[in-house]
């Protein structure tokens, strides 16, 4: 495993922090409440260790000094996008999917990516991902998937399921839906790093709506 930097959540994780070699899937209820924070102190480690962090099909543009903020080296970072020109965004989504995920299979087969992190559509067969599960196998790093929080209530091939919520400006919820072991009754509350100014930070606790609740997953699902 490869550490989180959050000392809660690696007393929950099984074998103390983000697995390798397998598929980790965050849940968001959208893009932006927190992900990148969680996972910059791993991204961070496998960084700087001049290993490649791959990300597939990010929802925004980067924003280098708020990754140097946190720690993780710009430089270490290769954005892949799907392809364009399709008319209407959902089948320009649904054509970009398949060469996304061709390629995201083969960085996980290569072993020479240190982290992967892939947005993937919430419509992706279960074949697709127990083909991203066999592939992960032969990626010596962690591997997350970053899906809507709908999905929360479909089977996965993912051994690690987390659905994330905005708590506060700095703080994320985060439910354990599905680990070896048994499921976390109570969310966790972590104190994420502070990267927004104290005006933005303001404006954000304003705009701020409560957590929706989720419902736990069990093993059982995933048969």
């Amino acid at each position: 495993t490869l550490p989180s930097g959050f000392a809660a959540l690696d007393a929950e994780l099984p074998g103390g922090g983000w697995p390798r070699r397998v598929l980790t899937e965050l849940l968001l209820a959208h893009p932006g409440v927190g992900e990148m924070r969680l996972l910059a102190p791993a991204l961070a480690a496998v960084a700087g260790c001049q290993r490649s962090v791959m990300l597939f099909d990010p929802p925004a543009a980067l924003c280098a000094a708020a990754l140097a903020q946190l720690g993780v080296d710009p430089l270490q970072m290769i954005v892949v996008h799907g392809r364009e020109g399709a008319k209407g965004a959902n089948l320009r989504h649904l054509l970009a999917s398949a060469d996304l995920l061709w390629a995201l299979e083969q960085a996980l087969k290569s072993g020479h990516v240190g982290a992967v992190l892939a947005w993937l559509p919430d419509g992706l067969r279960a074949d697709a991902l127990r083909r991203l599960q066999l592939a992960a196998q032969a990626h010596d790093g962690p591997v997350f998937l970053l899906r809507g929080i709908e999905m929360r209530r479909k089977p996965s091939a993912a051994p690690l399921r987390l659905a994330l919520h905005a708590a506060a400006p700095d703080e994320l919820s985060l439910h354990l839906l599905k680990r070896r072991g048994p499921p976390l009754a109570q969310p966790l509350k972590l104190t994420l790093a502070r990267v927004l100014p104290p005006s933005l930070r303001a404006r954000a606790a304003q705009r701020l709506v409560a957590p929706v609740p989720v419902a736990v997953e069990t093993p059982l699902q995933d048969a």
